[in-house]
């Protein structure tokens, strides 16, 4: 388990298969800020609510000129059904060996109903357009979670 990367620390780069199969590489995307969010699994009712969320923000997120790219240990197949059962309209990516939620401290111990287990959990991260992480969420709550984060890149110009 990775310590959590804070505000002001440059983003850990990476490259992940979105829903296409295609490599989504961090560091392309400079020149604008990113949204990455790490949420535990496809299809279950807290992550389909954030997606969701996400999803009906699309223009506000891209008229403030950011990517959205969510991130779970799901296979890029379980992303393809998830994506298209709720008509997600940004990419997801595939982590299925946790890297990534590792590099970022999103991969944690987690206890549920008193068992305990290691899993992504719910975050978001805020990177500005030179690839410096400006606002971390730790455990999300998902409720106005996306108008968190509008609120904090409209902060960020």
């Amino acid at each position: 388990m990775s310590d959590w990367i804070e505000p002001g620390q440059k983003a850990p780069g990476f490259t992940l298969a979105d829903t296409d199969g295609n490599p989504v590489t961090l560091s392309v995307l400079r020149g604008s800020p990113v949204v990455l969010y790490f949420y535990p699994k496809d299809d279950t009712p807290g992550c389909t609510k954030e997606a969701c969320s996400f999803r009906d923000r699309k223009d506000d997120l891209a008229r403030l000129g950011a990517t959205l790219l969510g991130v779970s240990p799901d296979t890029v197949d379980s992303h393809v059904r998830f994506r298209d059962k709720f008509a997600l309209n940004f990419p997801l990516l595939a982590d299925p060996e946790h890297e990534v939620a590792e590099r970022y401290g999103a991969w944690r111990e987690k206890t549920r109903f008193g068992k305990t287990s290691m899993g992504i959990q719910r975050s978001t991260y805020l990177i500005d357009a030179e690839g410096t992480v400006r606002k971390v969420w730790k455990n999300v709550q998902v409720d106005d979670h996306d108008r968190r984060v509008l609120a904090a890149l409209d902060e960020l110009g």
